[in-house]
């Protein structure tokens, strides 16, 4: 399968986190925020999931025909977590709102081609993470490493991930990978990480990237 438009899409999704869609909230516009610092890393570590710890023991399926998930349990961070599929704005894929809920949804693009169970490409998810160290992507940067289990599931379909690689990139080269429609399949969770520079600026992005794995 070609990859079609990528390449502008990965360029606006940067720009749009370098500058900020909104500049609003207290920690993010339409793009994940984040706060990677050493200090709020710490906060993180501490964080209490309202969702509680998964456990890992389940039998976990790594083939499955193409779906759009509902839920996503990451291991030791947080279980069944809603995934949302908010708008794009200006062509961007959408974040989670910026409520108290939002803090803990992870975001999925509905008009991305690519769905977990296809043999191949990309399914591009993203998370919040808040200056104070209260969001799920602070808790994913404290404690998300490389073969840590994924799972995504929905009423009917279910599919389990580990963590293949885990890297940290400036916006401006963060997403051409990320934005892939061929190759292997994987899923990529993408938020925020550095220094907060302002009200929905922040100098990286951290990405993990998990394939098929029970």
């Amino acid at each position: 399968m070609k990859r079609v438009g990528t390449s502008a899409l990965a360029v606006a999704w940067a720009m749009a986190s370098v500058v900020g869609v909104t500049g609003a909230g207290p920690a993010s516009a339409q793009v994940p925020s984040g706060d990677l610092a050493l200090s709020s890393a710490r906060t993180a570590a501490s964080v209490a999931s309202p969702a509680g710890v998964v456990e890992t023991s389940a039998t976990c399926p790594t083939r499955s025909k193409r779906f759009l998930p509902s839920k996503i349990t990451m291991a030791g961070i947080i279980r069944n977590a809603t995934i949302v599929f908010p708008s794009r704005v200006n062509g961007v894929p959408g974040a989670p709102p910026l409520t108290s809920a939002g803090k803990w949804q992870v975001a999925m693009d509905r008009k991305w081609p690519i769905r977990p169970g296809d043999p191949y490409g990309i399914t591009i998810l993203n998370a919040h993470v808040w200056p104070d160290g209260s969001a799920l992507g602070n808790k994913m940067l404290a404690k998300l490493g490389l073969g840590d289990r994924i799972v995504l599931k929905s009423a009917t379909h279910k599919l389990c991930y580990r963590v293949v690689k885990k890297v940290q990139v400036s916006p401006r080269e963060a997403l051409r990978r990320y934005y892939k429609v061929d190759g292997r399949p994987r899923i990529a969770i993408v938020v925020c990480s550095g220094t907060r520079l302002a009200p929905g600026v922040w100098s990286k992005r951290t990405i993990w990237y998990a394939a098929p794995r029970a």
